[in-house]
């Protein structure tokens, strides 16, 4: 695959978790997030991604909403468990998004806000109408996603580099 074709990132909001007495980290899905996960799974099916990699951080609740809505994809991309996505910053988000292998063309990261709705903000130097008028309304709720296309390769993604191609939010 050359760098020059476009790349898109799915970067997709966990679903909505519970509260139990665990640490953040271990909390689970609600009944909501676990109505929502497939939902959303369905929604990113509609897109006609082919997605090659997905990137799910390691927390309970990130990772039980990539295993209901991958079921819904077509296609189930290779997924990787990232630590450094649990609490990252747009820019650590940025850090994890550059190691990416430059043959995955398409990929989606599942990961937790605010980080999720930053990066999203950060990346869009251009936006499509539409996608940016429904993020500024609905903000980024839980199970949302925001498909974003660039061109060049993973180590060049930087603030500005990508445009905001479509949004979709329960």
């Amino acid at each position: 695959m050359s760098v020059a074709e476009p790349r898109r990132i799915v970067l997709f909001r966990h679903a909505k978790a519970d509260w139990p007495q665990v640490s953040d980290h271990e909390r689970p899905l609600a009944d909501r997030g676990r109505m929502d996960a497939p939902v959303a799974g369905r929604k990113l099916a509609d897109t006609g991604l082919a997605l090659d990699l997905a990137v799910c951080s390691t927390a309970t609740r990130t990772r039980e909403t990539w295993k209901l809505a991958v079921q819904e994809l077509p296609h189930r991309p290779k997924t990787v468990y990232e630590e450094r996505l649990y609490e990252a910053s747009p820019g650590e988000l940025i850090a994890v998004l550059n190691d990416i292998p430059d043959d995955a063309r398409n990929v989606v990261l599942i990961g937790h806000n605010p980080g999720i709705q930053g990066l999203t903000e950060i990346l869009a130097g251009s936006s499509d109408a539409d996608a940016q008028r429904r993020m500024s309304r609905r903000g980024f709720p839980t199970s949302a996603f925001a498909v974003l296309t660039f061109t060049g390769p993973w180590k060049g993604l930087e603030p500005g580099a990508g445009t905001l191609a479509d949004y979709w939010a329960p």
